[in-house]
């Protein structure tokens, strides 16, 4: 009844008056049918990518988009990622598709890498924050591939959740931010990479990472045989004039309610350090949660998962052990630094 009543108070900050009925399909044909149905009359479909659960919409329909953003809360200069179902689609929508794209497409689609290029002009400004440029992905998921080809279009979508919070990994997440807001939700099963798509600015001499993810660095590097830039926003504190080209880049994101804290050093000093920092908070009557990763693979898929897990049980104060910064574990520190709020204690 709970999230219920906060549907229904947060639809109407957001010029929505009354609260939404929202379907929830599975991931049959039949029901990938109706979804498309919906998206294709202009409505609002949650879905699931190899990723996270997505939001989607007519990339192309000015006020289809402009719904996601009030469903979501979300700020109107933040771009959307457009999401494909074939490689041909991407000629519709780049106003060109250069050598270094294809070997990028060859490689890694479909998967989590969403490419931003040159858009043409019957894109919607809603749908690039009113940039000149678009984020493109062909998603691996066969839901996700299935719904964009019965829907008959392009899909615009951010993560399907309340901006701000940790991103969906599991329709359980959708439904807790999304019903009474959008139209429906296709349950399926929990995301397999559970962080967002790699996003590369492809518009520039030199390829540059805008947001990390399960494709890395080294591998677009590699295939490209050339470097590839990382984009130093990327673990910034931005703010004020600064527009963002990417998803995740300027606003707070995959923040629990709990207060978190990274503890950053020596393996072993970490551990140590943390369960010292446990005992203590604990005795003032705080309720804490320690979250550590045997690796970074494990990190990626169950930190938006913990995150809102720790929201469920009321936690005060996690206390979480950095991983190192080095290909998949730059993409998930960069999603911890962001859900901390930065406030990393090194021992």
């Amino acid at each position: 009844m709970r999230d219920k009543e906060r549907a229904i108070e947060d639809n109407n900050a957001f010029g929505i008056q009354e609260e939404i009925h929202t379907d929830l399909l599975t991931d049959s044909p039949e029901d990938i049918e109706k979804a498309g149905k919906i998206i294709a009359s202009g409505g609002l479909v949650a879905f699931p990518t190899e990723t996270v659960y997505g939001l989607g919409a007519d990339a192309l329909d000015l006020m289809a988009v402009s719904k996601i953003y009030r469903a979501k809360g979300r700020p109107s200069d933040n771009p959307m990622i457009v999401h494909i179902a074939t490689k041909d689609m991407l000629e519709d929508l780049a106003l060109e598709v250069t050598e270094d794209m294809v070997k990028l497409m060859d490689a890694f689609w479909p998967g989590p890498m969403t490419m931003v290029v040159k858009r043409k002009p019957h894109i919607p400004d809603v749908t690039t924050g009113g940039l000149d440029t678009v984020g493109i992905r062909f998603p691996a998921n066969p839901v996700a591939q299935a719904l964009i080809k019965a829907a008959g279009r392009p899909i615009a979508a951010p993560s399907a959740n309340l901006s701000g919070k940790p991103s969906p990994t599991d329709a359980s997440h959708v439904k807790k931010d999304m019903m009474g807001r959008i139209d429906a939700i296709i349950v399926s099963g929990e995301c397999q990479h559970g962080i967002e798509s790699t996003v590369i600015d492809m518009t520039g001499v030199i390829p540059m990472i805008l947001r990390p993810g399960v494709i890395t660095c080294e591998m677009l590097s590699e295939v490209l045989d050339k470097n590839v830039k990382v984009d130093p926003a990327i673990n910034a504190r931005l703010g004020g004039g600064f527009k963002p080209r990417s998803p995740g880049m300027k606003y707070k994101h995959y923040a629990p309610q709990a207060e978190m804290r990274i503890y950053s050093g020596e393996p072993g000093k970490v551990e140590k350090a943390i369960e010292e920092a446990r005992q203590e908070l604990e005795k003032k009557g705080l309720k804490t949660k320690v979250m550590t990763f045997r690796d970074e693979v494990e990190a990626a898929h169950d930190l938006f998962a913990l995150l809102r897990e720790a929201d469920d049980q009321k936690i005060d104060i996690i206390l979480a052990a950095a991983i190192p910064e080095k290909g998949l574990g730059f993409s998930v520190m960069n999603r911890m630094l962001k859900s901390a709020g930065y406030n990393v204690i090194k021992v």
